[in-house]
């Protein structure tokens, strides 16, 4: 393979071109996230095309942002150096001015509710006065006035109904699970509606109410083994389950606008599969099928309900994005999100599974490198982050790198993931450097007995959990991997809890539960950190981190990488300053991967682009 074939490094990693399309409440407008100066902007225009950009961002770029219903404001969040700590910004398109709607330094702002029945107004969550509980505030695009209107007893959520009244509170539980408290109409009093112990805390979550406020939908396992949606009356506490699959969680539900009826429930097996509910919108899936062969994303809906935007995500070409007349049953290509990536030939990713030494099956993906017979390559195990998300089919820009160098892309959604039931999630349960590590291991053993990898030339990468994971392949199993690429892991399980961001600190039971806790299992907790066996370190390390990562805290690769120098353990550590949990500069972003890629080169030996320079780095 020569460097002619590689798709570039910043056709993969850079500023996309468009995406994140929503159409206006009335329909006639799009908005959209783009670069401006190189920076990530929003821009509105009409449905055909015409846009202008309405924000200002010349920093980190904006990557989450919505249309008031009153059709008048845009909102988006932005957060300093990747602190997490989000403010809340609205866009008058009128008049142009951006405001900034929660000024307050060390303060994160979640957006909680918005309804078509109050179009100007907002419910937001800031824990301005306890820095552990988001308090419920009522914001006003057109004053910017906030009005706290709930003080936080202790909940780490909040659900409000149409009217934007604040009706349930999510309570945690000192097991590791949470209480679904509901006010009471007549006194006023919270009073529990649905208990949910450990085993279902992760695969049971509130949706909203219904129109009318007498039904609460939820996802929950509770009674099952895997997450299915349902109806809870309000009143008397019955659950009527609208969908279930066995083996499956419900992960993606679309409700009605108006009624907040489900009208289509998401399972994502191997890929992502829709169930119709309600029939009003079958011809819509009907006529959408035909348009792309990924896997549907709805995006957003006009008020009138006739106009839908869309996403489709293949393994083969970048995010397309379509209008969907509703009337008219057609649609219309709005872009594509990366169109410099359509000039090249991807790799499909490919689902795979194998039984653990344990008996227990796990699934995951494979990307193999194109136009090369499939034995024995230098492979990449790509660790998913979380750990409770899961790896999912589709475009992964990292797994085309990889395959793009030569490497196969191994992603494991290992014990512990979600998407696969309560029981394959719980079966994660204090298995950091136990199970989950060796369901890695018995993944890389079976995609070198079927011929596809030389044992030699194994690479172990990941971010966040994912990073742990690449720490602990380099200390707990170093016979294994060839080298290992750590970004944002923690090197300590204790440290990690013990400097959780504090508005985690309600919830804190879920990692004692699940993970372990540090004042009562300090010794068990330390067997199972990285540091506690950095000496057995034997192969190349790189390590990335951001400085001010609220999440896992710089000293997390401080103090292994210390470790790693007093023992002359040979490693490279990349530390940006103005990143967080993640990389979400495209000049750091881009540094990053090129060194990565020059790493994983040295020692894999697969193909490496020409490296630029090093801008954000101490």
């Amino acid at each position: 393979m020569t460097t002619t074939d590689l798709i570039p490094r910043d056709v993969l990693f850079g500023n996309p071109e468009r995406l994140s399309p929503r159409v206006s409440p009335d329909g006639k407008r799009l908005a959209y996230i783009a670069p401006h100066e190189g920076v990530l902007n929003v821009f509105v225009g009409s449905l055909d095309g015409g846009a202008e950009v309405v924000t200002d961002d010349r920093d980190r770029g904006i990557r989450f942002f919505d249309w008031a219903h009153d059709n008048q404001h845009l909102a988006y969040v932005q957060d300093k150096g990747g602190d997490e700590n989000w403010r809340l910004y609205s866009v008058d398109l009128e008049s142009g001015a951006t405001t900034d709607l929660t000024p307050f330094d060390g303060v994160q702002a979640q957006p909680i509710g918005e309804s078509k029945r109050r179009p100007h107004e907002l419910l937001v969550g800031l824990n301005k006065d306890n820095e552990q509980l988001h308090d419920v505030y009522l914001l006003d695009f057109r004053t910017g006035s906030l009005e706290k209107i709930e003080e936080n007893p202790g909940f780490i959520g909040w659900v409000a109904d149409e009217d934007l009244e604040v009706r349930l509170g999510i309570a945690p539980t000192p097991d590791g699970g949470f209480v679904l408290l509901l006010r009471s109409a007549s006194s006023g009093e919270w009073e529990p509606l649905l208990t949910v112990g450990q085993e279902d805390a992760l695969t049971t979550q509130p949706l909203g109410f219904s129109a009318d406020g007498a039904s609460l939908f939820a996802i929950t396992s509770a009674g099952a083994n895997a997450g299915r949606l349902v109806r809870i009356d309000v009143a008397t506490k019955e659950q009527a389950v609208l969908f279930e699959d066995p083996q499956y969680d419900v992960t993606q539900v679309v409700q009605h606008p108006d009624t907040r009826e489900p009208q289509l429930v998401g399972v994502l097996k191997d890929r992502l599969e829709w169930q119709v509910l309600d029939q009003s919108v079958a011809t819509d899936m009907d006529g959408l099928a035909k348009l792309h062969a990924g896997d549907l994303s709805l995006l957003s809906r006009d008020h009138a309900d006739r106009v839908w935007v869309v996403a489709f995500s293949g393994d083969d070409g970048p995010v397309q994005y379509y209008r969907w007349d509703r009337d008219a049953q057609t649609g219309t290509h709005l872009f594509s999100q990366r169109p410099e990536l359509e000039k090249y030939e991807l790799a499909p990713m490919e689902a795979f599974s194998f039984v653990a030494r344990d008996g227990l099956e796990v699934h995951g993906y494979v990307s193999f490198p194109t136009g090369v017979a499939r034995t024995g390559l230098p492979a990449v195990v790509n660790v998913h982050g979380g750990p409770w998300v899961r790896d999912v089919w589709g475009l992964n820009p990292e797994a085309q790198w990889f395959a793009s160098r030569g490497y196969l892309c191994v992603q494991v959604n290992y014990r512990g993931s979600t998407g696969y039931g309560k029981e394959f999630v719980n079966a994660g349960d204090r298995e950091w450097g136990g199970k989950m590590h060796d369901d890695l291991i018995d993944a890389v053993d079976y995609v070198v007995a079927q011929g596809w990898v030389d044992k030699e030339r194994v690479a172990i990468y990941g971010g966040s959990y994912g990073g742990y994971a690449a720490l602990v392949g380099a200390t707990f199993t170093p016979d294994v991997f060839r080298c290992a690429v750590d970004i944002v892991g923690p090197s300590s399980i204790k440290t990690l809890i013990e400097s959780i961001p504090p508005y985690w600190a309600p919830q804190v039971a879920l990692f004692h539960t699940r993970v372990g806790n540090p004042e009562t299992e300090e010794d068990f907790l330390w067997s199972r950190s990285p540091l506690s066996k950095v000496d057995r370190i034997k192969i190349p390390m790189l390590i990335a981190q951001g400085a001010n990562d609220p999440r896992v805290k710089q000293a997390e690769s401080e103090q292994i990488v210390e470790a790693m120098r007093e023992n002359g353990v040979p490693h490279e550590y990349l530390l940006y300053e103005d990143e967080g949990h993640g990389f979400a500069k495209p000049e750091n972003r881009l540094d990053f991967y090129a060194k990565a890629e020059k790493f994983l080169a040295n020692y894999l030996g697969g193909a490496c682009e020409e490296q630029p320079g090093s801008p954000g780095l101490s």
